[in-house]
């Protein structure tokens, strides 16, 4: 494998924007995806999404198997959606056109799009606790500081992610390692595992939460994975992003069941402040608050990285443009951001509960399209891509593929009984006493629909050649 290509100088301010990476540009090893991945998920979002299967009536036990299902079974599609960037060249939703059309693709990007919207919430809200809480400021002050400086990160691109993901990996590893040793040494854990009580429901729930935090990256990994040279190997890619993943969320939330086990009610409405003060106090509580923030810029810059590319993506498909400056890349990155904010301002007070609700609403959505993104690249396209027809939709993908729009919708309808939330119930769900499988009904249904579609109507990609 070669682990660098490129014969362009990189500069800090990243170049490119929605549109093909070529070879000479590319560069990095699959490590990189490792340590990328690891730090990203080393932070208080993953805690709280752990934290949320015991306060939402699991034992500490089943919840962290339930959790580490979930993180396997969400980072395989994960991993497998990861391998499609070195190869194509290409942000992660502008494929989307070579599956749903050029003007079609609008219909996951507005998913994607509330996607972001609602992680970067729930993640401003938490960073600026702790920003506030290392400036003694009020709460709102440290969303918005914390706010500009995710602007600014996400500005800079690729390269200023990485690098900060870096850190973010050594820094989080340090200290989590310190505050899994604080609360060992401070609480009997081994009496909290002792506490079994297998609840079928609550067991799923926790999967459900795992598998969920992952497969929620599927509209985005690839678009980290892109600047790798296209002979990196595919197998090295898909484990070195899914290893990353997993280890990481299993360790946050691993903390964080444990977290909200000792806390009780307590932990509730103040999470940042609890899981700081399990395992320090004076200065090193001050570090830890900012090792929380810190990790959330990581996290929050992917966010808002990608959010450009698929609010980019989604305008520019019905403009025909292929580029966006680096002027309409922070307009992108800024808007995306201060409706984030004020998201997180309105609803600092109730966070917890609406974020689980937010999690599994959004996979019942994401699993149709993943789904469909990779029965595709198995089936149909793979490397095989169109440049110029990704713009023009007078091309070979067309405005609309009302086919793979419809199948997409099918997924939806199956996924329909199986739905458990505070909105709606299904009868299969019901009679699972609140069980929800519908993400995994979803991803099984959709793909075998789609594999029917593309025996019948190959795809497009099927009668094109590679384009360079």
């Amino acid at each position: 494998m070669k682990h660098s290509t490129s014969t362009v100088k990189h500069t800090v301010i990243e170049r490119r924007s929605i549109d093909y990476v070529p070879d000479n540009e590319r560069f990095g090893s699959a490590m990189g995806q490792f340590t990328l991945w690891l730090g990203v998920n080393l932070n208080i979002t993953a805690i709280v999404t752990g934290a949320l299967a015991v306060v939402l009536g699991g034992d500490v036990f089943w919840s962290l198997i339930g959790l580490f299902i979930g993180q396997i079974l969400g980072s395989i599609i994960m991993g497998l959606q990861a391998i499609q960037g070195p190869s194509t060249g290409l942000p992660q939703m502008i494929r989307s056109r070579m599956q749903f059309g050029v003007y079609g693709a609008v219909i996951p990007l507005l998913l994607v799009s509330f996607l972001y919207i609602g992680f970067s919430a729930g993640g401003t809200l938490l960073a600026g606790q702790a920003v506030a809480k290392i400036l003694n400021a009020a709460e709102w002050q440290g969303i918005v500081l914390f706010g500009v400086i995710t602007i600014l990160v996400a500005t800079l691109g690729y390269r200023a992610i990485h690098s900060l993901a870096r850190i973010a990996s050594v820094v989080g590893i340090i200290a989590f390692i310190y505050m899994f040793v604080a609360l060992l040494a401070g609480h009997n854990i081994s009496s909290l595992l002792e506490q079994r009580k297998f609840i079928p429901n609550q067991f799923i729930l926790s999967i459900s939460l795992a598998a969920a935090w992952q497969i929620a990256y599927g509209p985005y990994v690839g678009d980290y994975s892109r600047y790798l040279p296209t002979d990196t190997s595919k197998l090295k890619v898909f484990f070195a992003a899914a290893s990353g993943t997993t280890l990481g969320s299993q360790a946050a939330m691993t903390f964080g069941v444990f977290s909200a086990a000792i806390a009780g009610v307590a932990f509730t409405g103040h999470e940042v402040e609890f899981v700081v003060n399990l395992g320090a106090s004076g200065l090193v509580a001050s570090l830890l608050y900012f090792v929380v923030g810190f990790g959330k810029i990581t996290m929050m810059t992917l966010n808002a990285y990608s959010s450009y590319m698929s609010s980019a993506t989604l305008v520019n498909g019905f403009r025909g443009k292929a580029t966006v400056s680096v002027g309409h890349r922070f307009i992108y990155v800024s808007a995306m951001i201060l409706l984030a904010v004020s998201i997180a301002l309105w609803g600092s007070g109730s966070f917890i509960h609406a974020f689980s609700s937010f999690l599994l609403f959004l996979l019942t959505f994401i699993s149709p399209w993943s789904a469909i993104c990779l029965a595709d690249w198995q089936w149909g396209h793979r490397s095989k891509c169109d440049l110029q027809a990704l713009n023009d939709p007078q091309g070979i993908y067309g405005r609309w593929n009302w086919s793979v729009i419809s199948i997409y919708f099918i997924g939806l309808l199956m996924e329909l009984p199986f739905v458990s939330s505070s909105i709606y119930t299904g009868p299969i769900a019901s009679l699972l006493d609140g069980a929800d499988i519908s993400w995994l009904v979803g991803l099984i249904g959709t793909g075998i629909v789609y594999y029917i579609y593309s025996r019948i109507l190959p795809p497009a990609s099927m009668k094109i050649q590679a384009a360079d």
